[in-house]
């Protein structure tokens, strides 16, 4: 266990295909490619209600709760959502943790949409590493996907993090079939273009919609393979045995691509992850069933020491892998937008 992953907020801006997908949109994809093989996907707006301000985690919940597991021996911090800037004063939480000893790394994950208002607080409060989500580069596609017109101010935050000297910058990209995979080698030239680190990730059955289906399932071997027939790739050792993604450098520029195949190439073996919900329920795997719930320890008043040990008991019956594309998989209640990534 090394790598805490905090979600902020369950709220979000952005109504993205593969994890939101009730959009008209997404509807006709689906309906267009399964309907003949009697699927129907439904248009009808999911019934979401946020959680209630006093059920989120305070910041002050939040720091406790990192000092716990940095004895424990986390190292690495993500914030995430929802959408993590979509919470008010994120910049005060940024700058306490930053301070903790014990952090080695301190990141946020964000869509973008709002970075621009909050950039400068978030980088005078310590924030270095951050990872934007980005999945296309045509305005007509990102649209589709994100149910937002707002490339360019995406691609502008971007340039902006970059600018004010946060590093590395990372953009994340989920590629689906038919959906922007023949966008695989544009997204690669962008890291080249902005000098970012460009990670391929595949598509995840943690939609709200219940819609994933392997069919439309980019491996990581063939994105690999249409790079390499591109670009000519050179392999970046691991940083960690729990690294998610394999990376590359292009040759001749400082631009990195990385595959995260959890599909089908699961690296569950080696997972150090557990993740915070915004609500204080702990999530051993994205594909968790069982939320032990944190915050009833945190406000019934026990002592650090015996959350500590209530902790250890459940890390220690963290899920030995996924069942993702196997006939037993059931998915959890939460989408993706609730637990964080």
């Amino acid at each position: 266990m090394g790598d805490l992953r905090i979600s902020l907020t369950d709220r979000y801006n952005f109504r993205c295909l593969y994890c939101l997908p009730k959009t008209e949109a997404a509807a006709n994809f689906y309906q267009e490619r399964f309907a003949p093989k009697g699927r129907s996907f439904s248009t009808e707006p999911i019934a979401r209600k946020w959680q209630p301000r006093e059920k989120l985690l305070t910041y002050e919940e939040i720091e406790r709760t990192v000092g716990i597991f940095v004895r424990l021996g986390i190292n690495k911090i993500r914030l995430t959502g929802g959408e993590p800037l979509l919470r008010r004063d994120v910049n005060k939480l940024v700058q306490c943790l930053v301070n903790l000893p014990g952090i080695d790394d301190l990141a946020l994950t964000t869509n973008g949409f709002n970075f621009h208002e909050k950039s400068g607080a978030l980088r005078k409060a310590g924030l270095k590493h951050i990872t934007f989500s980005l999945d296309s580069l045509d305005r007509d596609n990102f649209k589709k996907i994100t149910g937002q017109d707002c490339l360019d101010t995406v691609v502008s935050n971007i340039r902006l993090a970059r600018d004010l000297g946060m590093a590395p910058v990372k953009v994340n990209a989920v590629i689906i079939r038919d959906i922007n995979d023949h966008e695989i080698e544009v997204l690669a030239e962008f890291a080249v273009k902005e000098n970012v680190i460009l990670r391929f990730i595949e598509f995840m059955p943690l939609e709200s919609g219940r819609a994933w289906l392997k069919e439309i399932v980019v491996p990581g071997r063939e994105i690999r393979e249409r790079l390499q027939n591109s670009f000519q790739l050179e392999p970046l050792n691991a940083n960690h045995t729990a690294e998610t993604a394999n990376r590359w450098r292009i040759a001749g520029t400082t631009g990195e691509i990385g595959i995260i195949a959890p599909v089908t190439e699961a690296f569950c073996g080696h997972c150090n992850r557990i993740r915070l919900t915004s609500d204080g329920k702990i999530r051993t795997c994205l594909s968790s069933l069982n939320e032990p719930d944190l915050r009833e320890k945190l406000r019934g008043g026990e002592s650090d020491e015996v959350i500590t040990n209530w902790i250890r008991k459940v890390v220690w019956n963290k899920e030995e892998r996924h069942h993702i594309g196997e006939p037993e998989l059931e998915q959890p209640e939460r989408s993706m937008s609730c637990i964080g990534g």
